[in-house]
């Protein structure tokens, strides 16, 4: 039986190539190929039939299984498959069971951060994650060299605008403030996510961040995965992901403690 044809996007996302939105830039500058002619956005393939290369180089005609883990990721590595300046990455130092697949980082952390890192092999689930119109609540503890004063609270909330860009995020709560209402710990929360986003913000504002971790991301918490772990999710653990937990009181409560290294 001939398999249904399927857009060349989803194509290269279910073959681990890269996300949909990726393969529409790839397809743009002509990085993509269908039975030796250009491919175009849109256009439909049949898997296991058509002739598919992505600069130069063969396409799978089987998908992967979907996969999805959920990372410790310390300081000191990126988030990148491959990059020339640094030879250890996350997908480095994933156990050898999953070495042979191509995985996508749904939500990056830069090489200075740690914490929770969500890593996939479906391309439809990295993009549902990383799309803004999915709302997806990304929990962070941020440690700062300075005491920062919860009357500047209200311009993280607002946001300050760099280079063109609004930096914000959606809440922040100082944890077990001075008594001069101050504190180097900080909770925050946000729902998108531009790189390096949190640590230009307070740096705009004149405080340095000595420390980032990501503890959770929706529903599913950090706690329980060692430093440099994965776990892989379940269906429902994936899809705890995109639930939001009921809040946990007034700005000034404690968020989850997550210096469990």
């Amino acid at each position: 039986m001939t398999p249904e044809p399927i857009r060349i996007q989803k194509y290269l996302a279910d073959a681990g190539v890269c996300s949909r939105r990726a393969a529409e830039a790839l397809i743009h500058e002509g990085e993509v190929w269908v039975n030796a002619e250009k491919a175009t956005i849109g256009q439909k393939v049949v898997p296991g039939i058509d002739k598919v290369t992505v600069s130069g180089k063969p396409v799978r005609t089987t998908a992967q299984p979907k996969i999805t883990l959920a990372m410790h990721k310390p300081r000191g590595l990126v988030c990148s498959n491959e990059d020339p300046h640094h030879v250890e990455t996350i997908f480095t130092v994933l156990p050898h069971e999953f070495a042979r697949f191509r995985f996508f980082c749904a939500g990056r952390l830069d090489k200075d951060s740690e914490g929770l890192v969500i890593l996939t092999t479906d391309g439809d689930l990295a993009n549902r994650l990383m799309h803004p119109s999915n709302v997806v609540v990304k929990y962070y503890h941020v440690s700062l060299k300075q005491p920062f004063p919860a009357s500047k609270k209200p311009l993280l909330l607002k946001g300050i605008v760099v280079e063109g860009e609004r930096l914000k995020v959606e809440r922040a709560t100082l944890i077990a403030p001075n008594p001069q209402n101050a504190s180097t710990e900080v909770d925050v929360q946000m729902h998108h996510g531009k790189k390096r986003e949190i640590r230009q913000l307070f740096t705009v504002l004149g405080y340095d961040v000595k420390r980032l971790k990501r503890y959770q991301i929706g529903a599913f918490p950090l706690r329980g995965i060692p430093l440099r772990a994965v776990k892989q999710l379940s269906t429902k653990e994936v899809l705890s992901l995109f639930k939001t937990p009921r809040a946990r009181g007034r700005d000034d409560a404690n968020p989850v403690q997550t210096h469990e290294d």
